[in-house]
This record gives structure tokens, sequence and C-alpha cells, in this order.
């Protein structure tokens, strides 16, 4: 039987066929992406090394504004650093090294005092309170350990995950913003930590006890957020390791794009960082809970799953990184479906930008996590929702795209919301 074509039919051939020839190739997506890679944990470094000079500055010289210096200089870094999450969860060799960087929640017990709220040692942790800035030498699976001078390596090698327990964070970020912040004790009312500078003060006007070695700690945590950056940037310049294992295999590469934005998108954002807070009405299970910047921490998440799928980047100095994009491989895929994904992004990133500006109007995300407050629970909400949106056209894509099925990152917020209360 002899197939009969319109003029109409024709055309949309015509159309369809120019679409596939002005798909970019999957090398030239992934070089893309990794390009960004690179700018994003390079900029991340510069930040970081500007934090370090504060950082420097508030030991040398403690005072009201070398430690408010600091502080901004930690929140300013967080901007690029939450845009390289993304690329968690598809790439190994960030997985691997993440935790180092970012982990959390923490006992902060274990790095210096806290309030007596906070409580003691517990099955799950007897480290929750060790303290270790109070104390130059300790026991630790039997050993004693030699803290008198606390190094890098002491944190990176010793105590962080002492035990195998997760909840003892020693490094990265989070570690550096309790030591700035202090623990945020406001509940449900705004405000963030309010540690004082006297925490870095030398003789009789030291509070807190300790304050050398408080400042040794902030010290060796800062410098070592700057040498595990470096190492990360380096896995994704030219010849790299992640780039490398990124590029081998150029299906594979483009289900690691995937892989990161709907994990992020699902489980680990909508799900573990924003549903589950308010469900448990909890302003412990905020990211950037002692510095209250957990409003920039989600927006800038959401922001960086857009510019993966974009293929484009503006770095801290205003500059641009693009190239091919996954965006682009989607529009000679299937047209509609890329309309929809760049919707549901913008959507999304309305959402958050609401959270965002209305936290810094002064409705704090601690307020909006509070049991009963309808305002703050559509807000969230609305993130959330538009993340869970966004994450359904994701696995879209991966279909049009041919690609093998991707299990994304779920939570029990999300998936068994019984299952949180038990």
């Amino acid at each position: 039987m002899t197939r009969l074509f319109t003029a109409t039919s024709a055309m949309t051939l015509c159309i369809a066929s120019a679409a596939v020839a002005d798909a970019p190739s999957k090398a030239d997506v992934l070089d893309t992406y990794a390009n960004i890679a690179e700018a994003k944990f390079e900029d991340s470094l510069i930040a970081a090394r500007t934090l370090q000079t504060a950082v420097n500055a508030l030991i040398s010289e403690p005072s009201d504004a070398t430690l408010n210096t600091a502080r901004a200089a930690w929140v300013a870094a967080r901007v690029p650093y939450q845009q390289t999450e993304v690329y968690r969860f598809g790439n190994a060799i960030v997985d691997d090294w993440e935790g180092k960087v970012n982990a959390w929640p923490l006992d902060e017990g274990l790095i210096d005092y806290v309030d007596a709220s906070y409580g003691g040692p517990s099955d799950e942790n007897e480290f929750a309170v060790l303290n270790v800035i109070a104390n130059p030498s300790f026991a630790l699976s039997g050993e004693t350990v030699d803290a008198s001078t606390i190094t890098p390596e002491l944190l990176a090698d010793t105590l962080h995950e002492a035990d195998g327990i997760e909840a003892n964070v020693a490094t990265g970020y989070h570690a550096i913003e309790f030591l700035l912040w202090g623990q945020d004790l406001n509940g449900h009312d705004a405000g963030a930590g309010n540690r004082p500078w006297t925490d870095y003060a030398s003789g009789d006007a030291c509070t807190g006890g300790n304050c050398d070695r408080r400042a040794q700690y902030l010290s060796a945590a800062t410098n070592l957020l700057i040498s595990d950056l470096e190492w990360m940037t380096a896995q994704w310049a030219e010849g790299g390791d992640a780039r490398t294992a990124l590029t081998t295999n150029e299906t594979a590469g483009v289900s690691a794009i995937l892989t990161g934005m709907g994990s992020l998108s699902y489980g680990e954002q909508a799900g573990e960082r924003m549903r589950l807070g308010l469900m448990l009405n909890d302003p412990e299970e905020e990211h950037d809970c002692f510095a209250d910047n957990t409003h920039n921490s989600h927006y800038y998440d959401g922001l960086g799953i857009q510019n993966v799928y974009l293929g484009s980047y503006t770095r801290i100095d205003g500059t641009s990184v693009s190239g091919a994009s996954l965006s682009d491989l989607v529009v000679a895929s299937d047209p509609a479906l890329d309309t929809e994904m760049k919707a549901k992004l913008a959507n999304t990133m309305l959402a958050l930008g609401r959270i965002k500006s209305t936290a810094e109007a002064g409705f704090a995300y601690d307020q909006m996590l509070e049991r009963g407050n309808e305002g703050g629970e559509a807000l969230i909400m609305g993130g959330v929702n538009g993340l869970v949106d966004q994450t359904k056209t994701i696995e879209r894509i991966v279909t049009a795209l041919d690609l093998d099925q991707i299990d994304f990152e779920g939570s029990d917020s999300l998936d068994n919301p019984n299952a949180v209360f038990h």
C-alpha cells in the first residue's frame, strides 16, 4: 500500500527534520554542563577565599564589625555553592565528596558550647556534647585523641562523622556557620544565632571560654573548605576525573544530568529540606538554621536546576558561561515538552522567590514553619509543589530522550507521609 503525503504532512516532516538537524550533539551538551560545573565550583572557591580573608580579620581583630563582615561573606559564599548541588546524585565523585562541605543537620555540641536545653549524650550519639573546643584531649573509639592543636587534619580525619555517626559534622559550611552565629535559640520567632564577637576576644574579654581554640577551629574549618573546593574545581577542569567520568559514555552522561535535576528537585529539596520540616514544624530542619539563611539556600538550589537545564550560568563577576544545553536536546525531540519544562522551572523559581523575598521582608523561614501559620505553609508548599511538578516533566524528558529509567531520590515526606511520625 502506498502512503499518501499531503502538503501539510510534508511540511511537518520538513520541520521535524530541521529540528533534528539542529539538535546539538550529546558531547556538546555534556561539555557545557561540565564547563558550568567548573565555573560554579571555581566561584564557590573564590567566595570561600573571601570568607577566609574575613575570618582571618575576625580572628586578628575581633569586633562586631569583623564578625558581621565574616557572616556576610559566609552568606555570599552560599550563593554559588548552592547552585552546584544539582551536580549531586548523578555524579558519584560529587556525592562521595559533598558530605565534607555541606553535611547537615549537625550535632553542634560536638564542636562548641551549647545551651542547656540542647541536652546531653544520647544512645544515638555519645559525642553530641563533646565540645572539642573545650577539650584538648578526649577518648574516641577506645583511643585517646590529642586535640591540643585544632588542625584541618584533626577535623577531617578524626572528628568528622566520628564513630561513624553522620550527625557528627565537624567540617564544611555548616560547622563554620555555627562558629559564626552560634545556636539559633529563637524557636519559631524571627532571628538567627547571636554568638557575640567576644567569643573570639582575648584575655578577660573572652566569653564562652577557650576563645583561642575557637579561633583555631574556625581557621582550620575555613582552610579545609578552601582545599576541598580547590580539589573539586580541579575535577571539572579539562582532564579532571569528574569531567572524564561524565563524558566517557555520552548517553549515561545525559542521564546523569537528569538524575541530578530530578533527585534534587524531588526527594532532596521538595522532600527532605522543605516538606519534612513543614510536617514536623521544626526550625531545626532548616538547611541554614544558625544563620537563618534557608530562604536563600532553597532559592539557589532551584536556580542551579534551572541554569543546568538551560545551559547558562551567570558567574559572580557577572560574566556568563553558556553553550549547547539539555533544553536544546529536548527541543529537537519534543518542542512542546521543552516549553513545558521551561514554564515549570520558571514557576518554581517564582515560588522560591516568594519565600526569599518574604523572608527578607521580615517573615522569617522559622515563622513560616510554625504549626497553624497558614501563610507560611502556603509559601513553603508553593515551592514544594513547583519542585514536585517539574520533576514529573523531568521524568517525561527521560522518556522523550529514550533513556533508561532513572530512579530519583525519594522522601518519606512525599512518598509515605505516615512513616515520618513513626
